[in-house]
């Protein structure tokens, strides 16, 4: 096991985590200033999404060309330029600058998302669940940092509101790119069942087990989004909650996306992982459920941690699920098609979240979700006896 590996994307996550939050907050708020039009105020976060979705592909195989220590010190530098430019855009006042800023970090998360997959390759087989979730523990320190430099940056340059914020966050970014020249070579620990040798994309796509792994993430994550984004415009715009307490649920949200980490890798090896995701999927059932019965701050409250929880077992459980599938010959083109399908539909809802709000409210939200969790249940139940999940690993 390669602890240097995992401490420094550890930390690498951490500032990744800080920077996003902080832009994912400040976001709105920014746009609205810098637009007339304040329908697309959130025109930059929705695109920034969209640029992680467009960005998964080429991020992977320029990683399997060069490396993954330059990819990620290349993702780093990314945001450097894209805090940069967002500076440059308050300065400036200029809304279009600031969407090719939040469309660079957007770049950037393509990259930062394949942490995990490092520090999977950095481990033996058996121990991938437990290091999926250990890299996820940098978030939560993330969602403590990142509110405190969001707020306290405000006026750090008195004459061009937030400016400071951004600048701040392209240092921490040059850091994160200096962490990266630490990082070892992965070593290549071979999978006990999976062969060493590159198989066709069809075939490996074609797996089972490989097709409930893509759909738990992208499940996951893509209804996480589409809650998520609803949620600050049901509670505030609709039905009038505080702006403090809807940050509240929103903080209690992201963390408990991540805290989950420090024991979802040890149940995926004492439960299994298909039962870890099926927990998961009952966690975003019970979402809906509580979301449905009332629309007071604790409802909310509630309706999110599950949410969060939720999200964690199923990202954790699929990532690990995935690791199943291919060898290390086969793992980037495998790695491609299970981000780009992930966080297209990460995309997908975040476009489509305002738009059902609107148009439908959030009961009839809430009701999305039932049947694709059904769906997923039962194909986690289908390849409950599927050889690969059973091989010691």
């Amino acid at each position: 096991m390669q602890v240097r590996n995992l401490i420094v994307l550890v930390v690498c996550q951490l500032i990744t985590a800080t920077g996003t939050i902080v832009v994912v907050t400040l976001g709105g708020i920014i746009g609205s200033t810098l637009t007339a039009n304040k329908a697309l105020a959130t025109l930059p976060m929705s695109l920034m999404v969209v640029s992680v979705a467009a960005t998964t592909i080429p991020a992977t195989l320029l990683m399997q060309s060069i490396g993954r220590r330059r990819g990620f010190m290349l993702a780093s530098l990314c945001a450097v330029a894209a805090m940069l430019v967002a500076a440059l855009a308050l300065w400036k006042t200029s809304f279009a600058l600031f969407i090719a800023a939040t469309m660079l970090l957007g770049i950037n998360m393509a990259f930062t998302q394949q942490y995990r997959y490092a520090a999977a390759e950095s481990v033996r087989p058996e121990h991938v669940s437990r290091a999926v979730s250990f890299v996820l523990l940098g978030p939560i320190f993330g969602a403590l940092i990142g509110p405190e430099i969001a707020t306290r940056g405000h006026f750090w340059i008195e004459s061009v509101p937030y400016a400071g914020t951004m600048l701040a966050l392209a240092a921490l970014f040059f850091v994160q790119a200096c962490l990266f020249l630490a990082l070892r070579d992965i070593e290549e620990h071979a999978s006990h069942s999976v062969p060493q040798t590159e198989r066709s994309l069809r075939e490996i796509v074609s797996q089972p087990v490989f097709l409930v792994a893509v759909l738990g993430g992208a499940v996951g994550y893509g209804l996480m989004t589409l809650i998520m984004t609803a949620t600050p415009l049901s509670m505030h715009l609709n039905d009038g909650h505080s702006l403090e307490a809807t940050a509240g649920v929103i903080r209690a949200h992201v963390l408990a996306m991540y805290v989950p980490s420090l024991l979802s890798g040890f149940l995926i090896e004492r439960v299994g992982v298909t039962r870890l995701m099926f927990v998961g999927a009952l966690g975003l059932t019970a979402t809906s459920v509580i979301g449905l019965q009332g629309h007071s701050v604790m409802h909310y409250w509630w309706a999110l941690v599950l949410l969060g929880v939720g999200w964690n077992f199923l990202y954790v459980g699929g990532t690990t699920l995935l690791t199943y599938t291919y060898s290390m010959a086969e793992r980037f083109r495998a790695q491609a098609v299970n981000e780009f399908l992930v966080f297209g539909s990460s995309a997908s809802a975040s476009l489509l979240a305002g738009t059902v709000m609107y148009y439908f409210g959030w009961s009839t939200l809430m009701l999305v979700p039932i049947p694709i969790l059904v769906a997923i249940c039962v194909a986690l139940v289908v390849i409950r006896r599927d050889p690969l999940l059973h091989v010691a690993r």
